[in-house]
């Protein structure tokens, strides 16, 4: 009695199915690693949480945030940016990953201060029309020292900034906000 072996031949449509498969798992994988990538070194997302920076950005509006930019200039006055907090502001209780949006207003080496409902730069009544009203409370005079930032939120009477907690280093830059969606 002869035995037969029976081998189970593929079909050429399961061969298909089997590499149209792997092919697309190989896309979404490549896709996802895009996609991460993108967002740690390139962009990403984020929202708006506080009205700290009224009447430019809204609670809640969301906006693209570029990281690129600061590999070839340092931020630079007016500039809309998302932190993560320094050191003082952990220490008041902010947890490291919660990210801050400000605008820059006093670079390294310029002296910012406030009065009559005025900011000043090395002297110089700076122009605002971004801001949702002017700043009540006065400040003396401060130097910002190399590699880090003076910021403060357009909505000035209402913002946890640069006036109660400090400089803001520039490692701790994120990246700038570069529309609003």
């Amino acid at each position: 009695m002869t035995h037969q072996k029976s081998e189970a031949k593929e079909s050429p449509e399961s061969s298909r199915g089997w590499r149209t498969l792997r092919e697309n798992l190989i896309l979404i994988a490549i896709a996802l690693c895009l996609a991460l990538l993108i967002r740690t070194f390139v962009a990403e997302p984020r929202y708006i949480p506080s009205d700290s920076m009224l009447p430019t950005l809204h609670r809640g509006d969301r906006l693209v945030v570029e990281k690129i930019s600061s590999f070839f200039h340092p931020p630079q006055f007016g500039d809309i940016v998302v932190f993560q907090p320094p050191e003082e502001l952990q220490h008041r209780g902010y947890p490291k990953d919660q990210a801050f949006i400000k605008r820059i207003i006093g670079t390294p080496g310029k002296k910012v201060s406030i009065a009559g409902g005025k900011v000043y730069i090395d002297g110089q009544p700076i122009q605002e029309d971004y801001i949702a009203e002017p700043p009540i409370l006065p400040m003396q005079e401060r130097q910002v020292p190399p590699g880090e930032f003076f910021v403060m939120g357009d909505n000035r009477n209402d913002s946890n900034d640069s006036r109660y907690w400090g400089f803001l280093p520039k490692e701790n830059i994120i990246g700038r906000a570069v529309f609003r969606f």
